[in-house]
């Protein structure tokens, strides 16, 4: 029994003394340090205003510059296809020819009846050139001579209208040559040889200019009262008549080489999508774009004179909204409530909350609380992909934070 006893003691000495243990060790991260304690190490940056350039971007769908409906103006049957599908044509090229034939027929008719009209033209003058003579000896009535000249008036006018005949005819004979208004790309053929077509309301093909290639997107309406109200008051710098760099990023997520200009901005709001639409137009010399592509369309060229940066991990999310960790002068970590504007690299811009010289804490925050005395690590990080985008060093390391 005495045996039994001493075990039971014992272990529950164990007992209290691990339980003392564990509590002594699960102290809340945030909770003061004792008397004597270094305070935690936490990286910052220092906050600056300063000038950084700021782009835009979309979703946008590449279009021909010239988008062209090929259609023939007279009735007829197609006889020939006279171009590749899919492939280059020029400004002027014979691309299908409608069956001539009757149209050949109505140009000998037309000129005939010219010739029938010259003929009757040249009696007429031969008439009243016989009875002026005549008329002035008073050996012909003043009637035949009016008659006479009246006849070569009327033959005069019908030459005109055979001659308006015989143009058009051989404007419509011409016309079965269904030409390409425009230099581009041709489309498919959407009539094939032997179909009729019975004019204009048919369509042959297309043809698309695709040097330079446009490329259309849509800008939400409340995004450009935002960027004009961030102009007004100073906080965004616009290019000179709305003279963006555009840059295309492909599908595959490659950056098209060529850069372009933005050419049109509509006015007008669409009432279903609440956006306005804008176009660009950008050179493609080798047809690398092809009409109807989806893609991503940057726009540079605007500028924020007096940003601020910070990391965005430095930013938390707190019941009241996005705040900050700062390191205020009694070298204690102050929450501070923060507005946000766009993602520039990997920092935020800062709208308002901060003040230039304010040190923001980047690392660390896991061990701090509001209130906490902190230290500033003395070590330089790494250079990181936001400082190379423009944002300021973090002063300090980034301390090694031990997993529980």
């Amino acid at each position: 029994m005495k045996i039994r006893d001493s075990y039971l003691t014992a272990a529950a000495a164990l007992s209290v003394a691990a339980v003392a243990a564990l509590l002594s060790g699960c102290e809340p991260a945030n909770s003061q340090p004792h008397a004597g304690m270094r305070p935690p190490e936490v990286a910052v940056v220092t906050v600056q205003p300063q000038s950084v350039p700021a782009t835009f971007e979309y979703v946008g769908q590449t279009a021909g510059s010239r988008e062209v409906e090929v259609r023939a103006r007279v009735t007829g049957i197609v006889l020939k296809r006279n171009y590749r599908e899919g492939a280059p044509v020029a400004q002027g090229q014979s691309m299908f020819t409608i069956d001539p034939a009757p149209f050949e027929v109505a140009a000998a008719r037309a000129e005939a009846a010219l010739a029938s009209a010259e003929a009757k033209l040249a009696q007429a003058k031969r008439n009243s050139a016989r009875l002026k003579p005549l008329f002035e000896i008073k050996a012909a009535s003043q009637k035949d001579f009016d008659d006479a000249a009246s006849a070569e008036q009327v033959a005069e006018a019908e030459v005109k209208t055979a001659r308006a005949n015989l143009a058009d005819a051989r404007l419509n004979l011409g016309y079965t040559r269904v030409e390409a208004p425009i230099a581009g790309i041709a489309s498919r053929a959407q009539r094939s040889e032997g179909n009729y077509v019975s004019g204009p309301d048919v369509l042959l093909t297309t043809v698309s200019q695709i040097d330079p290639i446009y490329v259309l997107f849509s800008v939400s309406d409340e995004e450009r009262v935002r960027l004009a109200r961030e102009a007004d008051a100073g906080r965004l710098v616009l290019p000179r008549d709305g003279r963006f760099e555009v840059t295309v990023k492909l599908a595959d997520g490659s950056i098209y080489s060529e850069t372009g200009k933005p050419n049109f901005t509509d006015v007008r709001v669409s009432g279903t999508t609440s956006t306005s639409e804008a176009r660009a137009e950008l050179p493609n010399p080798a047809g690398f774009l092809h009409p109807g592509q989806f893609v991503r369309v940057t726009l540079k060229g605007a500028e924020r004179p007096a940003a601020v940066l910070v990391p965005q991990r430095a930013v938390l999310e707190g019941p009241k909204g996005k705040f900050v960790y700062v390191v205020n002068a009694e070298s204690k970590a102050e929450p501070r409530p923060v507005e946000l504007g766009a993602w520039q690299g990997d920092a935020w811009i800062v709208t308002a909350g901060l003040n230039a010289g304010d040190k923001v804490i980047v690392d660390g925050v896991m061990k701090i609380g509001p209130g906490a005395p902190v230290a500033i690590a003395e070590l330089q990080p790494r250079e990181t992909n936001a400082a190379k985008s423009g944002m300021p060093k973090a002063e300090g390391r980034a301390p090694v934070v031990a997993q529980k």
